[in-house]
């Protein structure tokens, strides 16, 4: 199966302190790390939101790049929406 070139954008939750946001980085670069290639990690860091999310204003920004199957995006996304401490994602395919 040929795997294919992705980017995901994911903003967490700062109002359970930079430990959540460390547990929370970590448990989905690993899933990612399982599940396909993990590619380069690129915190952003604390930013302010556009808007707020949850009443909340400002996010923590991690962007990962990696290669995994077709199927791979869906179940993360998945996961990741389930997860209590991530404000928005999103999987992008890249093009080849």
């Amino acid at each position: 199966m040929a795997l294919r070139n992705y980017e995901i954008v994911m903003v967490f939750s700062l109002s359970k302190g930079d430990e959540a946001v460390e547990k929370l980085k970590a448990k989905f670069t690993d899933l990612i790390a399982k599940n396909g290639n993990l590619g380069e990690v690129d915190e952003w860091g604390k930013k302010k939101l556009a808007y707020p999310i949850n009443y909340e204003t400002e996010g923590y920004y991690v962007v990962a790049n990696f290669q995994s199957d077709e199927k791979f995006p869906a179940e993360l996304d998945r996961v990741i929406h389930i997860t209590d401490g991530v404000l928005r994602s999103l999987i992008v395919a890249k093009g080849e």
